[in-house]
């Protein structure tokens, strides 16, 4: 005949002290998890915040072989002056051709076409960046 038992197992129902440790290490992660992510939004809030200038290059057109022209979108505060760098590429990568372009436009957004003069037929323009001042 089977034996019928009458009471439980001991420790085998019920909380033991693993899933209490379980669960303190998984409020421990989540915290910092959320930590994490709130400190990579404050970077990135400050990042972008922080820019006096910014640009962006709507499209560019090889004119010639020893001419190219972009259209810079920019942005900025109403009193700043910035400068963008941009450069023209070979078809192998080369570096063909680079200016700087002032903006001291008393405007916070400046829509401007600018021409850049190149040494060779380029393929491509690129925008290097902005600074503010000048």
């Amino acid at each position: 005949m089977a034996a019928v038992r009458e009471a439980l197992p001991e420790g085998r129902y019920g909380r033991s002290q693993d899933e209490r440790a379980d669960r303190k290490l998984k409020i421990t992660g989540s915290v910092l998890g959320v930590a994490f992510l709130a400190m990579i939004g404050w970077f990135g809030y400050d990042y972008v915040a922080g820019q006096d200038v910014s640009a962006e290059l709507i499209k560019s057109k090889i004119v010639s072989a020893g001419r190219a022209e972009a259209h810079l979108e920019v942005r900025k505060d109403r009193d700043a002056t910035g400068q963008c760098t941009l450069r023209a590429l070979s078809e192998d990568g080369a570096e063909v051709g680079r200016a700087d372009f002032r903006f001291d436009g008393r405007a916070e957004r400046i829509d401007e076409v600018v021409s850049l003069r190149t040494t060779s037929r380029a393929t491509a323009v690129e925008l290097k960046g902005c600074t503010a001042g000048g």
